[in-house]
């Protein structure tokens, strides 16, 4: 092996080892974050009993769904039923790993890329991997042979269709400007043209909109609404299975908000950290620490809306996806175009 792919490969071993551990302890205190929020809305005190200020509570809940019987019902169609939380689970981790979270690094006589792949079709391969998990809601809905889990699978694959097509019209807006696919080169161009939220604050929000719908958060559960379908497509699930739905519903906030924040927000960018004469590794770590910052506002913006919005009615919610984003998103294409013809971007 030579010895050029050997550090290659070693690096892009470690960036995945590292991201995967940063992803899932990320992941596992969003739901504490998720608790003491929504305790904090509702005058509550929250976790508190597992550690100090119930900062253990995520490894006592892991422990838990370890060791929970795992239970498959009688009438099951047992491959696809086995199958269906891998499906959602790993496009909710894979999707991250073209999103770029920092410049360039320069260490140990190296230059290392804060991205595991720098690819140049960037934001086309977030989409595919996106809509793929729409596959496991479906097929879990369909093989738990259960009336409540299949209108919840039902209801995510129409779900799925009518915003995920505002969000890739709206990302188009994005793509316009800065004429390339490749995540690097968008962040590339808000460092030099100001951030696209600026110049494109409708297509920010209805990106925003969609990303709730696509990741099945409230006021967008319909798949999973307690109140009308038990617990929808993941009903018949208990256990580890269980598990790997609710990580991947998580997984996929982390994901939608990356994407917003490189898309929207100038990713690592800093405004005027130049100025302030920092060291090369120094400034890249700042903005590694301000994109991980810009994504924290995301995810509370997630939780904040869950705990203050109530659920749509489904009519509403195919009224908004159809009826309001859609023609928003195409208007918004339009005025895009008009800000490249008078260079104004």
């Amino acid at each position: 092996m030579e010895p050029h792919l050997g550090r290659v490969l070693i690096e892009a071993a470690v960036k995945i080892a590292l991201f995967f551990f940063v992803l899932l302890t990320v992941v596992a205190y969003l739901t504490w974050v998720e608790r003491r929020v929504s305790a904090w809305i509702q005058d509550r005190r929250g976790p508190n009993r597992v550690g100090p200020f119930g900062l253990l509570q995520p490894l006592a809940d892991g422990i838990k769904f370890v060791f929970k019987e795992d239970v498959t019902p009688v009438g099951v169609y047992r491959p696809v039923y086995l199958l269906a939380p891998a499906l959602i689970f790993v496009p909710a981790l894979v999707t991250f790993a073209v999103v770029p979270f920092g410049p360039t690094l320069r260490a140990f006589g190296y230059n290392i890329r804060m991205q595991i792949a720098d690819v140049d079709n960037g934001v086309l391969i977030i989409l595919a991997f996106a809509s793929m998990g729409v596959y496991g809601v479906a097929l879990a809905g369909w093989a738990s042979n259960n009336k409540y889990s299949l209108m919840g699978g039902v209801r995510s694959s129409s779900q799925m269709i009518s915003y995920e097509l505002a969000m890739g019209i709206a990302i188009v807006g994005v793509l316009m400007v800065s004429g390339s696919l490749r995540l690097t080169d968008v962040v590339t161009h808000q460092m030099e043209h100001g951030w696209n939220v600026l110049w494109q604050l409708p297509g920010f929000l209805i990106f925003l909109t969609a990303a709730f719908a696509e990741t099945n958060r409230l006021p967008f559960d319909l798949p999973e609404a307690e109140t009308e379908l038990v617990a929808g497509y993941h009903t018949e699930y208990s256990g580890m299975r269980f598990s790997m739905f609710y990580m991947a519903e998580y997984a996929n906030m982390v994901t939608a908000s990356a994407l917003g924040v490189t898309l929207y927000l100038g990713g690592y960018h800093v405004p005027g950290l130049r100025l302030l004469g920092l060291p090369e590794g120094a400034a890249a770590i700042a903005q590694a620490l301000a994109f991980g910052l810009k994504v924290g506002f995301f995810l509370f913006v997630y939780v904040w809306v869950r705990w203050t919005i109530p659920r749509f009615r489904y009519d509403q919610l195919m009224n908004l996806g159809w009826k309001v984003l859609l023609p928003l998103a195409l208007a918004h294409v339009g005025w895009v175009a008009f800000l490249i013809l008078m260079d104004w971007t």
